[in-house]
């Protein structure tokens, strides 16, 4: 049986997605929200989009509003996705470095991927640090985190079709994944030299950060354009915060600070200073 969903109800869900995660659902997002949540309701036995509303917003039903916003948020991503970034990475890295030596002089670095998805961001920074440190000793920690649940289970698992691989050079392929054997033909999984600088933890970028001039770089791309300007403007701050003084930060190459009231130092399109 098809569920219809009334204008009442998809302002009522679109109003909560927004107040949980920022997400901005505007009019033309109906069909969306439709499709995604559909399954939901099947699943649960909800008779209407209205009983499902009132479920997820009751004590027993917030396991199901987070799966609500998994369901809603795009997760579209790549490995090295606009290499543009990676490139810049090989310029700004290596003068970060000499200023952030931990206390045994063993070069430090501290990157947050914002909106990580499945994964692939913070393993291309992963790939691109240890490439930049090469064989010297460092102490390099990558932060994924993301709001879908259903996305940091593959980014944990780091296991990947063949043709999710093809941004990445065979070189390092072989350098940084096994390739799959048996039922595992046609995957690749991520090695532990990578897994083991990542940490991947569910966070909502609506919460207040606890980790105050923590990081070197911040990655958050192709996230900001579901958010309305004023959370923008909030976000923009909390990254600032976030950042050590000299620190960067990469937006999408689709964004831009302009318009929005910030701290930032703008160095070229998408990329910004503190």
């Amino acid at each position: 049986m098809a569920h219809e969903l009334r204008d009442i109800d998809f302002e009522k869900i679109s109003r909560l997605i927004y107040e949980h995660s920022g997400i901005n659902l505007q009019e033309n997002k109906k069909e969306l929200v439709k499709a995604r949540l559909s399954k939901r309701l099947r699943e649960g036995k909800f008779k209407s989009f209205s009983d499902y509303y009132r479920y997820v917003t009751t004590e027993k039903g917030i396991n199901e509003l987070v799966i609500m916003i998994d369901s809603i948020s795009t997760n579209l991503t790549s490995f090295f996705r606009e290499n543009s970034h990676f490139n810049k990475l090989y310029e700004i890295v290596p003068k970060m470095i000499k200023a952030t030596c931990n206390e045994r002089n063993i070069p430090k670095l501290r990157i947050w991927s914002a909106g990580c998805s499945t994964g692939e961001e913070p393993y291309s920074l992963a790939i691109a640090a240890l490439e930049i440190f090469g064989k010297k000793n460092c102490d390099l920690r990558i932060l994924g985190t993301d709001i879908s649940t259903r996305t940091l289970k593959t980014a944990v698992a780091g296991v990947y079709p063949k043709e999710k691989t093809k941004n990445i050079p065979d070189s390092l392929l072989k350098k940084y994944f096994q390739i799959g054997q048996k039922n595992w033909s046609g995957y690749y999984r991520v090695k532990n030299e990578l897994k083991d600088v990542i940490t991947f933890r569910r966070f909502n970028l609506m919460e207040k950060p606890s980790f105050n001039n923590t990081f070197d770089i911040i990655f958050c791309r192709n996230v900001m354009i579901y958010f309305d300007k004023e959370t923008q403007k909030s976000l923009v701050e909390r990254f600032y915060d976030c950042l050590k003084k000299g620190g960067y930060f990469f937006a999408g190459h689709s964004e831009s600070l302009t318009g929005l009231r910030h701290q930032f130092k703008y160095v070229e399109p998408s990329v910004y200073r503190k």
